[in-house]
């Protein structure tokens, strides 16, 4: 008579992985991915040409990032803590330079009344196929903080208030006197700015 082999009872195998698997899944920690939130323009209609934009060069703030990480704005070497201050001078251009954006003047109401600022500023970012991606999100971080803390000022100078606190359309009035122009050109091979 052939001996019985005892089996093991496998029943809670199943059990026991399903609570390992929840264990790990809910100790583990991931990286979250980082990215930018931008806005994407609608699509272009096809039957819509697309036409060339002539910028006056005083309108325009060249931000070019080489291979090396290195930051030049307008041919100028730059520390990127520069950055903001720098793009915050261009956008307002307080003095009337006129090796900066030209200044307008619109009326936008109450409680702004007319109120000078650079409608026609776009900031270039230009950037190295070799760029590391944390230091142009460095970058990007810098403009768009300048960009917030005009808006931030702006908020407190007519509102008294911070512009987080200002209702949506407040905050759009202040968006339209200081819109974010950033325009972003394709990666290119820079032998050093």
């Amino acid at each position: 008579m052939a001996k019985k082999i005892p089996q093991i009872n496998a029943s809670s195998m199943a059990d026991i992985s399903f609570l390992l698997l929840i264990f790990f899944l809910v100790t583990t920690s991931m990286d979250v991915n980082q990215g930018l939130a931008r806005r994407l323009p609608a699509p272009m209609p096809p039957d819509q040409k697309m036409e060339d934009t002539d910028i006056n060069k005083r309108n325009l703030l060249v931000v070019k990032i080489n291979s090396a990480n290195q930051l030049m704005v307008n041919s100028e070497l730059m520390d990127i803590k520069q950055l903001k201050e720098r793009t915050k001078k261009f956008i307002l251009n307080e003095n009337d330079d006129a090796n900066m954006p030209k200044l307008f003047e619109e009326d936008f109401g109450e409680p702004f009344g007319v109120v000078k600022y650079t409608k026609q500023h776009v900031i270039s970012v230009q950037n190295d196929v070799d760029t590391q991606y944390q230091v142009y999100l460095n970058v990007q971080n810098e403009l768009v903080a300048a960009y917030n803390e005009i808006r931030e000022e702006c908020a407190k100078k007519y509102f008294l208030k911070s512009y987080n606190e200002l209702d949506e359309e407040d905050q759009k009035r202040i968006q339209k006197i200081y819109p974010q122009k950033i325009s972003e050109a394709e990666p290119k091979n820079y032998e050093g700015n």
